[in-house]
């Protein structure tokens, strides 16, 4: 049964007393509307001119610029023109864009998040931040986004895929709304989304194993071994390369999802962005249930030190992400895997 529209929704919270939640209500509404120019792009594929080619540019992080990356990111800057946002950053540009020196907020969004899956046809979305903007005569506008995750005021994503939707937490719950093709807007599907704290089924990239730490190596160690090994039942793993597409299915059925540092070069302190995923998603998985670390400790409590920094990233279902962050801090407290408890452990998950 269809619940609430997105606008109904947020007029409904925006009369909680908090004098910013207009503010923020109506930045949710502008980056809703740029999504759906978004869609329609994506709809197309191959046969829309915007699509197609990269520009030979790389993006602050040294990923390479697809031309439909240049595009989102001046579409959502453009939405956000007017609206009462002060500072603009985006994972393609390397300073923050001010917009509106009175205004009270900053925002901080990856515009099209996955997008080396273009080609593919696999979902991919865009993944956005709204923080409070902090003013000063001595403060840089890159100041607003080195706040902590638990400064935000409101996290998102959307997902455009077989559905187009948008996850949303106001920092109470998270709840996700479909775009109704009949209502031409977004409906709330999911309301109060909880994920399950126990969960038998994990996503990383196999590939990667012999690069990891060896907690990361134990930890799947220990869940492939299925019934048979420590853990004593079986576990699926999912890899769909798409980390919104991930955080999606996470959110519906549970899970837990690991991007961890490894050897590589390059990837020593993780792959992902704190400033434009990690501290979104962290935030939408939290108020969902989860939990979210950098392998051992709270994403939201991570104070970044520059706009583009990368962090390793674990989330999903609670028990087992704080069980990743126990193999990194001694894996021989794990009950069932210490001699003296054997598979009687007192810390079974």
């Amino acid at each position: 049964m269809s619940g609430a529209t997105l606008e109904a929704y947020l007029a409904s919270r925006t009369a909680n007393g908090d004098d910013l939640a207009p503010d923020v209500a109506a930045v949710i509404q502008r980056l809703a509307t740029a999504a759906l120019v978004v869609r329609k792009i994506i709809n197309q594929g191959a046969l829309d001119t915007a699509f197609n080619g990269s520009r030979g540019d790389s993006n602050p992080d040294g990923d390479l610029q697809r031309n439909l990356d240049v595009l989102c990111n001046e579409l959502f800057l453009s939405c956000l023109q007017g609206a009462p946002v002060a500072y603009y950053a985006s994972e393609e540009l390397e300073k923050p864009v001010a917009l509106d020196p009175t205004a009270r907020l900053a925002v901080a969004i990856d515009p099209l998040d996955g997008s080396s899956n273009i080609d593919n046809n696999v979902s991919i979305g865009t993944v956005f931040s709204v923080l409070p903007a902090l003013k000063g005569p001595d403060l840089d506008p890159t100041q607003s986004f080195l706040q902590p995750g638990n400064q935000q005021l409101a996290a998102g994503f959307f997902v455009y895929g077989p559905q187009t939707t948008l996850v949303l937490s106001l920092g109470k719950g998270t709840e996700i709304f479909i775009f109704s093709n009949r209502l031409g807007c977004f409906v709330e599907a999911y309301k109060s989304v909880d994920i399950p704290e126990r969960t038998s089924e994990f996503a990383i990239n196999m590939s990667n194993y012999r690069h990891w730490e060896e907690a990361i190596r134990l930890y799947v160690d220990d869940c492939l071994a299925g019934s048979e090994g420590p853990r004593e039942r079986d576990f699926n793993m999912r890899w769909i390369a798409s980390l919104l597409a991930e955080a999606y299915r996470i959110l519906v059925c549970g899970g837990i999802f690991l991007y961890p540092a490894d050897g590589r070069k390059g990837y020593g302190q993780g792959r992902l962005r704190l400033v434009y995923e990690a501290n979104p998603i962290a935030f939408i998985i939290e108020n969902a249930g989860g939990a979210a670390t950098n392998s051992i400790t709270r994403v939201l409590d991570l104070v970044p030190k520059s706009l583009h920094q990368r962090v390793p990233l674990a989330f999903g279902s609670r028990r087992e992400v704080e069980r990743v962050a126990r193999y990194h801090v001694d894996p021989n407290m794990i009950g069932e895997r210490a001699p003296l408890f054997g598979k009687r452990g007192l810390f079974r998950a």
